[in-house]
């Protein structure tokens, strides 16, 4: 039986399908000694190496589906590396051997909020993927007058660069002052600074932008910022079958065994507290040597 290679891939662990695809574009990957096409077919007896290195292929019942929830800064990005050396999200996750995370979607530098990040590459590439028309809500901060009329055009749909882009609902929330007020905002896709240049289409300004909820995960009440949680297993299950996949029997959260949520976020904010540390430390240092 053979399947897609970016779907094999996407299984295993190497990053979600549209990312393996990139990659099968750009002569990254040889399938038994030859470049790879997009779409190419593969066995189980295949030889698989990206950028030189051979890979692990997985089979479906070898993998175990893992999903946590991050509660990303500003100032991070979504990238596994930054030639600056800006941190990125990937820093703060648990390390793993024989597997990696894949990040579902990705918030810019500037916004926070929540991320998703799952060892299982389809399970990203389905809650991504506009047919599947999942929901992410946003807090946004807005600073300049908004009006009914804008509000309408904003739900109705506005041409941007890319295409035509609309939120699904609009509600303003309690909170901010003089020119700034808060919205919650739902859609569902993931455009690049979808959210923001919707927005600056009707000539105000984002002044903060925090993502909320992706489908039915919300960010965790308390989840201190450069924090992670994993979903236990009924979640990841209710997660899969969201998007049409088949429920996961294994999980390496045991609830039996899991300490107070108060514990775990005391632990996480002095990590993130000494990193911060680590930081500034690097910095002063790196500014003393240009000196």
């Amino acid at each position: 039986m053979t399947e897609k290679l970016q779907k094999v891939l996407a299984r295993s662990g190497y990053g979600s399908r549209r990312e393996i695809e990139a990659m099968i574009g750009a002569g990254r990957i040889r399938v038994n000694g030859k470049v790879a096409q997009v779409g190419e077919r593969i066995d189980a007896d295949a030889s698989v190496r990206i950028d030189g290195h051979e890979v692990v292929i997985k089979s479906e019942n070898s993998v175990v589906c893992r999903v946590l929830t991050y509660h990303k800064p500003e100032g991070e990005l979504c990238t596994r590396k930054d030639p600056e050396g800006r941190p990125t999200v990937y820093e703060r996750l648990p390390r793993m051997s024989g597997a990696r995370w894949v990040a579902v979607g990705r918030l810019d530098v500037n916004t926070s909020g929540l991320l998703l990040f799952t060892t299982d590459g389809e399970l990203a590439n389905r809650l991504m993927h506009p047919s599947q028309e999942v929901e992410r809500e946003y807090a946004v901060r807005i600073f300049g007058e908004v009006t009914d009329a804008m509000i309408n055009r904003l739900k109705k749909g506005v041409q941007l660069e890319d295409g035509l882009a609309h939120f699904d609902t609009i509600k303003a929330v309690g909170g901010g002052e003089g020119m700034n007020r808060w919205y919650h905002v739902t859609l569902k896709e993931g455009r690049n600074r979808e959210v923001r240049r919707l927005w600056e289409s009707q000539e105000v300004q984002v002044s903060r932008l925090i993502r909320v909820r992706y489908g039915d995960i919300k960010l965790e009440s308390g989840l201190p910022q450069g924090g992670w949680s994993e979903l236990e297993l009924d979640q990841v299950n209710e997660l899969r079958a969201k998007v049409g996949l088949q429920p996961e029997d294994k999980s390496f959260v045991d609830p039996r065994h899991q300490e107070s949520k108060q514990r775990k976020f005391a632990k996480i904010r002095k990590a993130t507290s000494k990193r911060k540390d680590r930081l500034r430390e690097a910095q002063r240092v790196n500014k003393n040597k240009r000196k």
